[in-house]
């Protein structure tokens, strides 16, 4: 082979050992993730539904097989995903109607999905906050009205959610998570990482910071991470690998909790229960299913 080749071929090997995903993989065995003990009690704050069970689904049955008590708090309903309405409300161009199904339909899934990691109803909290627009509401609408595009609402419209009709801004959302914070009185709090590339995603981790922060409890909080690039990798179903995380959020103090077949087995089911978006990103859902998952410490 010509020299110019063998150096070419050189170069696009040492190219394919640096793509994020392949650092990922080359990082050290992380250290264990604490279980929840009989004392504890877990609170999963999930921007859309599924992120429940993409993120915690493992850890929350721990916590319930452990005696802890558990809890999740749904920031939206999900109600922004106009492909998604397009595959469920059989639309090609979804309407703000369409939208405000999906959402219902959306809450409903999440709501089983909750059943089946063992989280009752009376800890299942809504906020029915606009989809896509938690960054907006913690900005430039904290104090004025925010109209969602998806929707085209100013208001919670859900009936179940817990402020029903309250208005869409940044100080209502911040009032409402904090009554469910003061109300369940978490000892473990799991959010969204700011390393997490979807905006609704990273404003609400920061929301979950800052109130933890105010009440002293910082130490409580954990993050996770769902959005991120080329992750995870593959992108379809391999309960037998292990997660790693993410090159783009590696700077952050990464703890694994390994999960049993029973576990694995009872989170594909809780992601199966998410049927509109499986109908959307199986393989991506499905790729969550994994032999551990992935928590990290705030970094100060």
């Amino acid at each position: 082979m010509p020299l110019a080749s063998v150096a070419l071929a050189a170069l696009l090997a040492l190219a394919g050992l640096m793509r994020p995903q392949s650092c990922a993989w080359a990082q050290p065995a992380l250290p264990a993730m604490p279980a929840p003990g009989a004392q504890d009690r877990v609170l999963v704050i999930a921007p859309h539904p599924d992120d429940e069970s993409l993120c915690c689904a493992g850890i929350l049955q721990r916590a319930r097989s452990n005696g802890a008590a558990t809890a999740v708090v749904w920031i939206t309903a999900g109600d922004g995903f106009a492909l998604d309405a397009m595959l469920v409300e059989h639309s090609p161009w979804p309407t703000q109607a369409d939208l405000r199904l999906l959402g219902a339909q959306r809450l409903t899934e999440a709501a089983a999905a909750a059943i089946e990691l063992g989280v009752p109803r009376a800890q299942q909290y809504f906020l029915g906050y606009p989809d896509r627009g938690v960054t907006a509401l913690m900005s430039d609408y904290y104090q004025r009205s925010y109209r969602s595009g998806s929707t085209g609402l100013t208001a919670v419209p859900y009936p179940q959610a817990l402020s029903p009709s309250a208005g869409f801004t940044g100080s209502n959302l911040e009032r409402d998570l904090a009554r469910v914070i003061d109300q369940f009185a978490p000892t473990l709090v799991l959010a969204a990482a700011p390393q997490d590339r979807h905006p609704d995603h990273n404003a609400s981790g920061a929301l979950a910071r800052r109130l933890l922060a105010r009440r002293g409890q910082l130490d409580r909080l954990r993050y996770w991470i769902v959005h991120a690039a080329h992750w995870p990798d593959p992108r379809r179903y391999r309960p037998e690998m292990s997660l790693l995380p993410p090159a783009e959020a590696n700077t952050l103090q990464w703890q694994s909790l390994a999960l049993t077949g029973a576990e694995r087995a009872h989170k594909l089911a809780a992601l199966r229960q998410h049927r509109s978006q499986i109908k959307v990103m199986e393989s991506f859902l499905l790729s969550f299913v994994r032999a551990n998952e992935l928590f990290a410490l705030p970094a100060d």
